[in-house]
């Protein structure tokens, strides 16, 4: 067999196709070892923490090797497909099997050359040097040391500070020696809770300093003072495999899921939340909206009230510019944007998103239609992008689709304000004097009390209440 250090075959490794990505799982491979590619060509679908995203490949050639099969956790750096470009055939049938070599399988050589070191990436920046890891197939029972550490990270909100082993009582590093290794969301939870890296002792493996190790800092830092908990049935000591049972189903939480959590997690602890609420009469909206569906200026685009409620949203914002700004704890400054990345909270089968229209409040009507219409069409195929989920400044969640009068929405982070949409329904309403029936719902605004204060929070709920109620406001007031 060939080797893969030959000149002609190149090595396409895992790009960083976010901000700051360290890992993705291979969802989906498109082609197999003996295909020809060419240069731009789709050669299987990826999961990151943020959305699935397809790889196209790089070069001209023949496949020689898919290095891991469909459902592993690949580094980012690390080479997953080996190509040919010298224009050569496959290797024999022999040598390639149709089904995909597991990792354990690879040469030695070729995985060190695959996972050692930095490795170049096509987008972003380097790569951790850990290893490889396949999603979990049955469920292993967990060391019950193990899983009561989880349950109690889940009861208390941080992990208990286990007695340090010999090799792990040694001093953090110092200030101003090698930077510690952490990955992106760690770095991020430890910047929001004020934690210094180079205080934190690493329990990961090739020292790397894990969320646990963030919590415990802070646990030994500030005494907490827990009640006492009820130990958990044994059912509960068990790892969080994707199996069924004839009483439970577990689910793996990762990739967007696992993502969404950890954001949320994040926001709820850090950023001081307020909501308010306020009742509105929307039945000059809802007639708006079958005006605005016979338009030939919006033929062809989907008029909604999520529309509508957009755009009074942004007129809100733009007579209260500082409710879209975010808190930079660093430099512990507010940060006003004169910009707004209108946010839509989208179900997805992977699990909540926040795509955003980016500058929307430059958009017209019809052009602000278009966006949303894109928008939810491709959250709904499973094809939003890492980059249309960065950079949002202000989010709309509309759980009125459920049937659900209004919620308590939790900020994504980095943003300073949420509103959400309740159910548009007919209640009996004062009207002109009389008790009538009306088309009403009810508006929640969560707001980053750090940089919103309770007026302004008000007058931005209060003017997105009294657009809605008289839509013509937004001409008056544009």
């Amino acid at each position: 067999m060939t080797t893969m250090t030959e000149a002609s075959v190149r090595e396409f490794k895992m790009p960083d196709v976010g901000e700051g990505l360290t890992e993705a799982e291979i969802l989906k491979w498109y082609v197999q070892p003996g295909d020809t590619v060419t240069d731009g060509q789709v050669v299987c679908e990826v999961e990151t923490a943020k959305a699935a995203v397809e790889l196209p490949i790089p070069y001209d050639g023949v496949v020689r090797d898919l290095h891991f099969p469909e459902g592993t956790t690949v580094d980012v750096g690390t080479a997953i497909i080996s190509v040919d470009v010298g224009g050569g055939s496959a290797a024999p049938a022999a040598e390639q099997p149709a089904a995909v070599r597991p990792a354990a399988a690879a040469p030695a050589e070729e995985l060190k050359a695959a996972g050692s070191g930095r490795q170049p990436v096509l987008v972003g920046y380097g790569v951790a040097t850990s290893s490889t890891r396949r999603r979990p197939r049955k469920g292993p029972e967990v060391p019950v040391q193990q899983a009561s550490t989880a349950i109690q990270t889940e009861l208390n909100g941080h992990a208990p500070v286990a007695p340090a082993a010999p090799e792990a009582a040694a001093t953090a590093a110092p200030a101003g020696t090698e930077r510690p290794l952490a990955k992106p969301p760690v770095r991020k939870l430890a910047k929001d809770l004020g934690v210094d890296l180079t205080t934190v002792v690493p329990t990961g493996p090739d020292g790397i300093i894990t969320r646990e190790d963030v919590h415990a800092a802070v646990a030994a830092a500030v005494p907490v003072v827990t009640e006492p908990q009820v130990a958990p049935a044994p059912a509960a000591v068990q790892a969080p495999a994707s199996y069924d049972t004839a009483r439970e189903t577990r689910i793996p939480v990762k990739g967007v899921r696992k993502a969404t959590a950890a954001a949320m997690v994040g926001s709820a602890f850090t950023a001081p939340h307020v909501t308010e609420f306020v009742t509105v009469d929307v039945t000059r909206t809802m007639k708006l909206v079958e005006e605005l569906k016979a338009d030939k200026e919006f033929t062809g685009l989907r008029v909604n009230p999520l529309l509508l409620i957009a755009k009074a949203l942004l007129v809100a914002i733009r007579r209260n510019p500082d409710v879209n700004a975010s808190w930079d704890e660093a430099a512990q400054e507010i940060v006003v944007k004169h910009y707004v990345n209108l946010g839509i909270a989208a179900a997805t089968p992977r699990g909540l998103i926040v795509p955003n229209i980016k500058d929307a409040q430059a958009k017209t009507l019809p052009q602000l239609a278009e966006s949303l219409g894109e928008l939810v069409s491709t959250a709904r195929d499973g094809k939003t992008s890492p980059a249309a989920m960065q950079g949002g400044t202000v989010t709309i969640t509309n759980v009125g689709v459920f049937g659900v009068d209004t919620g308590t929405p939790i900020l994504n982070p980095g943003e300073s304000a949420i509103l959400a949409v309740g159910a548009i329904k007919p209640q009996p309403w004062v009207h002109k004097g009389k008790v009538k029936p009306r088309q009403v719902t009810t508006l929640a605004l969560s707001f980053d009390h750090r940089l919103v204060d309770g007026e302004l929070g008000s007058k931005v709920l209060a003017d997105v209440a009294a657009i809605l109620e008289q839509p013509k406001r937004l001409i008056t007031w544009a």
